[in-house]
């Protein structure tokens, strides 16, 4: 992700909208909008997700977690993906959309966060500010910086549900067979659906 500061309020209203448009695009006409409608300072490379909400419960949520693609790119990727991919639910369809809030997370580099001892993790990790992406050689789980303040976890039970979001048991986080690594991300999303959108992130990190 770029330099601290890049990312305007104007940007996000772009980004958010773009996905919007994307999915619109693709549910109604099969077909992908083009980049060349985005701003050239998303030409860089950068992690992003997408998340679709409907009536306050996950409808969606798909991304990249590492910088493999430009942003424009990888939103577009990311916000098709969400809408018919996420393999926990049915695809979304087009009569939908207007029931469905967009938000859009665009991540730093994921850090593997080094440590002697196990319980050295619970300093490290910030709640509010960090995301985790949990590995242990043949299966990883990914937690947006979000989702542990949706539902007001302490940092144990994010690292908690972290292991558990990769198919590893709930204290998995202890064993020295784990590779934990930590993100950042500036976070913008529509307050209703194709409304007003805001940014949600912390001035702790952006």
């Amino acid at each position: 992700m770029k330099e601290k500061g890049v990312f305007s309020d104007s940007d996000g209203i772009e980004l958010v909208k773009m996905a919007r448009k994307a999915v619109t695009e693709f549910l109604e006409n099969n077909s992908k909008i083009n980049e060349d409608r985005f701003n050239s300072k998303f030409d860089s490379t950068s992690g992003v997700f997408v998340t679709l909400n409907k009536h306050d419960s996950l409808r969606g949520c798909i991304g990249y977690p590492l910088p493999v693609k430009k942003l424009s790119e990888g939103l577009v990727d990311a916000a098709i993906s969400a809408a018919i991919h996420d393999t926990r639910f049915v695809p979304v369809t087009a009569d939908e959309l207007d029931k469905i809030i967009f938000e859009v997370t665009v991540l730093t580099p994921p850090v593997e966060i080094k440590v002697e001892q196990p319980s050295e993790y619970l300093k490290e990790i910030k709640v509010g500010r960090d995301g985790l992406i949990i590995e242990n050689g043949y299966t990883s789980g990914l937690l947006l910086p979000q989702v542990p303040m949706e539902y007001s976890w302490s940092t144990k039970e994010f690292l908690e549900h972290a292991c558990q979001k990769a198919g590893l048991e709930k204290n998995a986080w202890k064993s020295k067979d784990i590779k934990i690594s930590k993100f950042q991300g500036v976070i913008f999303k529509e307050e209703s659906p194709n409304g007003n959108i805001i940014r949600e992130s912390s001035d702790d990190f952006l």
